[in-house]
């Protein structure tokens, strides 16, 4: 009876990145500009936690519904929940939405107001992590009003077969009382029965649900000789065969993209990008390191539009000279985690240019979506005027825990990856909208500034790697902050 009751509930690391399960999105539904912060479900069927916060102050109504990202169930939206304005802050509102099987889904926000009505879809990914059996105050609770159930099923059935067609005050029979004993033992006998098939038939379906948990993509690499790197991804074996690797679709022009990152100081970094030569395996030729141990943490869409993050940790040797990197490649070194400044908010780049964190005076907090904006300049503080996209956006960034238990890619737009994004933005007429208008800010002139949309899921420290391109050559700033 232990396990009679069986809940599902998100581990330490989550499908889309490492130890970071929330999806955050910052973009437009229609004339409003809006934050969304979504917290997958802890059981599925399960409800998720939906926060939106707009910049607008005219916005009349929000409304939330969950939907399958592909296929019919992606068609037919269910009736809207009403997201609930907060009453400390009117632009803030929550709402919370039943997610009934394990897969992709998308969240659709519809708002209206003074400027009409807009709607913007964001990808979910709702997968079962781990199970956890039923606490021991609360089974003993319910073994012991099992008993007093089947104490009283027993004793009603004895009642009513020895005094049921007696007079009202008339004392039953000897033969009544051994037919009421008769008929009690019985039913004692089936109602156990019953409890016992009841047990065995829950056990089996917790034991199904168990084998349905998502078990993230497994990777090991090795360095040939000459510094090649060869990754093998392998299915982990879920049998709802969310993680086969035949199946991937290119984020911004590849089929991966790994950071690879000093161990444990934290000081070197690369955003690399291996290219596929068979299902499961990635190779490329490394370009100049330092002999070390370095953690790298791989990243991959699924045709589904789930996302999933690979990691590993391998001992380099030396890379020298090494390969050229790739137009896409960056690297970027800093101080030890061990000598962080949490109050510096620069970063010197190439050519006498920095990075500066615009940073507010609040705390950072857990639980809490932030944007985190950085602007780069030249030795003056004059933005920068040479900036371009890097990988169709205008920027990329990294937040990674001191002790490597939380990693998540994150872009200007999200947590969200750009396939599983287009899939859902389609639906509500935006298609490639966002990256058009990206690439017509490019035509125009980059700004010299860019912002990321994240919320911390675990207190601690971090540190930030921000990557932006200017003047033809991709750049990496480095910061580092304490989370309460």
């Amino acid at each position: 009876m232990r396990q009679l009751l069986l809940l599902l509930i998100t581990s330490a690391i989550a499908c889309a990145h490492v130890g970071s399960p929330d999806v955050f999105y910052e973009g437009n539904a229609g004339p409003y500009r809006l934050l969304v912060t979504i917290r997958p479900p802890v059981v599925i069927p399960g409800v998720a936690e939906v926060e939106v916060r707009t910049t607008s102050s005219d916005v009349r109504d929000v409304r939330v519904v969950p939907l399958l990202l592909k296929g019919p169930g992606a068609k037919f939206a269910p009736t809207p929940d009403i997201a609930q304005r907060s009453k400390d802050d009117p632009q803030f509102y929550t709402g919370s939405l039943w997610m009934m099987g394990v897969g992709s889904w998308q969240v659709r926000v519809r708002v209206d107001g003074a400027q009409g009505a807009g709607e913007m879809s964001v990808p979910v990914p709702a997968l079962a992590m781990r199970t956890s059996t039923m606490q021991k105050g609360l089974g003993a609770g319910l073994f012991g009003l099992m008993l007093f159930l089947v104490v009283g099923i027993v004793s009603i059935v004895g009642a009513g077969v020895r005094e049921a067609q007696l007079e009202p005050g008339v004392e039953p029979a000897a033969k009544n009382r051994r037919r009421a004993g008769i008929i009690m033992a019985v039913t004692l006998v089936l109602v156990c029965g019953a409890v016992y098939l009841s047990n065995k038939w829950w056990n089996s379906e917790a034991t199904n649900y168990a084998r349905n948990i998502y078990k993230p993509v497994e990777m090991s690499a090795t360095v040939e000789p000459g510094g090649r790197l060869v990754l093998h991804l392998q299915d982990a074996g879920i049998i709802l065969r969310f993680n086969k690797l035949d199946d991937l679709l290119p984020d911004h022009g590849h089929l991966m993209h790994m950071y690879v990152m000093s161990a444990p100081s934290m000081d070197r970094v690369w955003h690399l990008h291996p290219d596929q030569t068979e299902p499961g395996t990635f190779q490329m030729n490394l370009p100049a390191m330092p002999a070390g141990r370095y953690r790298l943490f791989a990243d991959i869409v699924h045709a589904s539009g789930i996302p999933e993050t690979g990691t590993t940790e391998i001992e380099i040797p030396q890379i020298a000279p090494g390969s050229p990197p790739g137009p896409d490649d960056a690297a970027g070194a800093g101080a030890p985690v061990g000598l962080t400044d949490f109050n510096r908010t620069v970063s010197p780049l190439a050519d006498g240019y920095r990075m500066v964190w615009v940073r507010g005076s609040t705390p950072l907090k857990t639980r809490r979506a932030d944007l985190f904006r950085f602007r780069v300049e030249d030795a003056n503080g004059t933005p920068a005027g040479d900036m371009e996209l890097y990988m169709g956006m205008p920027g990329h960034a990294a937040f990674v825990r001191d002790d490597f238990q939380v990693f998540a890619h994150v872009h200007p737009s999200g947590s969200a990856p750009m396939p599983a994004l287009t899939i859902a933005q389609a639906q509500v007429g935006g298609g490639d909208a966002g990256m058009q208008a990206m690439h017509a800010m490019h035509a125009m002139g980059m700004p010299a500034e860019v912002s990321f949309p994240y919320g911390f899921p675990q207190p601690g420290a971090y540190r930030i790697f921000v990557q932006v391109k200017r003047a033809g050559k991709v750049e990496t700033g480095i910061f580092d902050m304490r989370v309460e």
